[in-house]
């Protein structure tokens, strides 16, 4: 219960309503009933506005967003607009974080002091809004017009010697933040209030403020994807500078805030910050295992098998977390180029200000690098990163059986290799768990947690709650070929190939595909990771065959594009070659462009084989790339793979770069409409009957047919 109370001549009206102090409309009823008899007591000079709770506020409520609550008074704007216009000093004392529209009420003080570990911030534009509590207005005011617009579209929050320094905030402290409020508020008791009031102030621009604001629009046009937020972020903030009045450009900031909050893209965005939520709160119906009733082992010390890099990246996520971790590999050249890969990860942290030189030396000093097995004999987890073959990573575990303690976890860093057929190497087939990070995996949020038929709930629980410590997202599934994400990834990928040998170039394809909001397309992802990977892979099947006197577009009964094999044997490996289905420049470029030769390469395949080539749509170009993708999400969640939509949208949102403003390929597909998807899935199943990808899922069937079938 938020309360008033008196120190001296300073009223002090501590919020609390845990666990976040979430900005409610109970919240903010109380705070302005504990205002206004701040206000009409003659004894208090000067009131201090701080929290009993962890921290001051994480701000809106996003709950009310769209419920009648929304409606109800006091809104935030006439709270702090009330709070502004109060007669006596108010400060705000922050600690931990105040974002949004916490952020919004402090700005409303006349001033602010916090803590020198906390943090402010408007992530607003992540759930596909803006500071609709006056932010837009009152920041550039404070702080100035680019860094309103560097804070507000990105959404990342701010130090505190950053908000300082940038004038967000007065002055940070370090001792008990509600003694270091009273003590301020004393010290401005009996100042004049006019020039703290930020809704009469000037909003700092400069003088070419026009051309900033075109430059950062084209920066956000290119960088939003199609995200509609940040760029109506930038038209509120640039209201502030072109309005007549504080009160004419509030006015602007609430109908685009209207606006906003009645989008599909804001809908989206806020199912994707439940979604977070919801895959935290884990279970296994068909193993009766969930989050309430496994607890897990306390990881104190592990190993990383492998120096690689992804080896190195794993090591550097534990030992950032205070975990010393063991790097073992086969030979000592290779073991010190993974510490020295480590270092430099390490190195970049210390130029980038994360880590100051001791604390990184100190985060070196975790890594324990070893040529030999018998030194992981006491460590609780182990996290296997070898090359992605099952004999050898089955060697590895059979290594590891033999020396590690009977409880240690046993994990495997693959991107879709059987679980199950590890953990038969093993006598202990409970501790054998799947931990598929995505590359680098010292910065990737992702994880994919792969639970075998054996798996135990404890082993389970343990890699969830180590991943989320790592500050890592993750995400517990089922094993299968692929798990979640490459399983799915699989028929886009394949589609893509079909376009190209019907009509399409590679940059035609990843342009209706980024257009859409992906963050690459099929063809410059496959040069980012190598197309020699999926080349290996279908080599160890059987099925690379490029010899033109075979049947070159069958294998194993479906349609098949031996392209990308063509590219391989011709030495087209992607940006490590400095060639793939672009031309890099060199070997290890990173700037894509159009490769004359791959292309007449692609043209004359078509000719050869007696392709007739048509021009294809961008909308022809998704619905095949993108379909198969969703119908395959359907099977996954009609085996079990995946209990609910939402691990497998937060899978494809964190490691597969699927546009947030979309929610997700499968809540994509519920607002695209999931008859019409399986409509189109028939259709395209018709004039391509030799792709199984094709074939509608029979949960999408049910779903798509009978209104009452739900998940």
């Amino acid at each position: 219960m938020t309360q008033l109370s008196t120190v001296g001549n300073v009223g002090v009206i501590r919020m609390n309503s845990p666990p976040v102090n979430a900005l409610g409309i109970r919240l903010r009823k109380d705070i302005m009933d504990c205002l206004k008899r701040a206000e009409s007591d003659p004894s208090i000079q000067a009131i201090v506005l701080c929290s009993d709770c962890e921290i001051f506020s994480g701000g809106a409520d996003i709950t009310e967003f769209g419920t009648p609550k929304a409606a109800v008074e006091p809104h935030l704007i006439e709270l702090l607009h009330t709070i502004e216009a109060a007669e006596k000093p108010v400060v705000a004392a922050i600690h931990g974080v105040a974002l949004g529209g916490a952020l919004e009420l402090s700005l409303g003080c006349h001033y602010r002091i916090i803590k020198k570990n906390g943090r402010v911030g408007f992530p607003e534009v992540t759930i596909g809004i803006l500071p609709g509590g006056t932010g837009t207005q009152r920041l550039p005011r404070v702080a100035g017009v680019v860094a309103a617009l560097e804070i507000i579209t990105s959404g990342k929050p701010l130090s505190a010697q950053v908000a300082c320094a940038k004038g967000i905030v007065d002055k940070v402290v370090e001792g008990d933040i509600v003694k270091e409020g009273i003590a301020f508020a004393q010290s401005v008791v009996g100042k004049p209030l006019g020039p703290r009031r930020i809704s009469q102030m000037k909003v700092k621009a400069p003088p070419n403020v026009h051309q900033v604001f075109e430059e950062w629009r084209a920066k956000l046009k290119k960088s939003s994807r199609g995200a509609i937020a940040p760029l109506t972020c930038l038209e509120s903030i640039e209201n502030a500078v072109t309005s007549p009045s504080y009160s004419e450009g509030l006015r602007k900031e609430n109908e685009l805030m209207m606006m906003l909050i009645m989008s599909e893209q804001s809908a989206a965005l806020r199912y994707a910050f439940f979604a977070e939520r919801v895959i935290s709160r884990w279970e296994v119906p068909s193993r009766k295992v969930s989050h309430k009733t496994a607890k897990p082992l306390a990881v104190k010390s592990a190993a990383v098998i492998g120096g690689g890099t992804m080896g190195a990246g794993i090591a550097m996520a534990l030992i950032s977390i205070g975990i010393p971790t063991f790097m073992i590999e086969q030979d000592d050249k290779f073991l010190q180029r993974g510490v020295e890969t480590v270092k430099g990860y390490v190195g970049q942290n210390v130029v980038k200000g994360r880590v100051t030189t001791v604390q990184a030396q100190k985060l070196q000093s975790l890594l324990k690098p070893t040529l030999n097995y018998a030194d992981l004999k006491n460590v609780d987890i182990v996290i296997e990163a070898v090359f992605e073959n099952m004999k050898v990573k089955k060697e590895v575990f059979g290594k590891l059986d033999a020396v590690c303690k009977p409880l240690a976890i046993l994990a495997s860093n693959t991107s879709g290799l059987n679980i199950d057929e590890m953990a038969s190497a093993t006598k202990r087939p409970e501790s054998v768990i799947g931990m598929h990070f995505f590359a680098p995996a010292h910065i990737m949020r992702l994880v994919e947690n792969i639970h075998g038929k054996q798996t135990s709930a404890v082993a389970m629980a343990t890699v969830m709650e180590l991943t989320k410590k790592m500050g890592k997202v993750g995400v517990l599934v089922g094993n299968c070929p692929g798990f979640v994400g490459n399983r799915m990834l699989r028929s886009y990928g394949t589609e893509g190939m079909f376009l190209l040998e019907e009509g399409c170039l590679p940059y035609e394809v990843d342009q209706a595909l980024q257009d859409f909001g992906l963050s690459m397309g099929i063809f410059q992802m496959s040069d980012l990771s190598g197309l020699d990977i999926g080349y290996t892979a279908r080599k160890e099947r059987g099925i690379v065959d490029t010899d033109s006197t075979k049947p070159a577009r069958f294998r194993e009964g479906e349609r098949y594009c031996p392209l990308a094999d063509i590219l391989v044997e011709k030495g087209h490996l992607g940006q490590k070659s400095g060639k793939g289905y672009y031309n890099y420049g060199k070997p290890g470029g990173r700037t894509p462009q159009r490769d004359p030769e791959v292309e007449q390469l692609i043209i004359d395949f078509s000719k050869k084989h007696g392709i007739k080539r048509r021009k294809i749509s961008a909308e022809e170009i998704i619905e095949r790339c993108l379909y198969p993708l969703i119908n395959e999400g359907f099977k996954i969640l009609q085996e079990g793979i995946a209990s609910k939509m939402e691990e497998i949208d937060i899978i494809w949102l964190y490691g597969y770069g699927w546009p947030r403003h979309t929610g997700g390929p499968m809540y994509y597909a519920k607002q695209v409409g999931l008859e019409v998807v399986y409509e189109r899935l028939q259709h395209y199943q018709k004039e391509f009957p030799y792709s199984k990808h094709w074939r509608p899922a029979e949960l999408l069937r049910k779903m798509a047919t009978e209104p009452d079938h739900k998940l």
